[in-house]
């Protein structure tokens, strides 16, 4: 696995994990899966637990994305770190 920690949020890429290149990222008690678009734009992942738990407080999700956004390169490269 690979990690990155910035605006206290920690993203981790993990090595076995699956296409569409995403990352999970973790704040106090929330996990958001992100994806990290071919249009260098970030998103919830599609998928039912892409935010848990289920009712996590709607500013920690959007910290979550806004922190992605900005590190969005680096999420890349965490990711082909990980699936090269």
């Amino acid at each position: 696995m690979a990690s990155l920690c910035v605006g206290g949020v920690l993203f981790v890429a993990y090595p076995q994990d699956h296409t569409p290149r995403h990352v999970h990222n973790f704040a106090g008690e929330t996990e958001v899966v992100v994806d990290l678009r071919t249009n260098r734009t970030v998103d919830l992942a599609d998928r039912v637990d892409a935010i848990r738990p289920r009712n996590a407080k709607r500013n920690s999700v959007g910290h979550i994305l806004k922190v992605a956004a900005e590190h969005f390169d680096e999420l890349v490269t965490l990711w082909e770190k990980m699936h090269a």
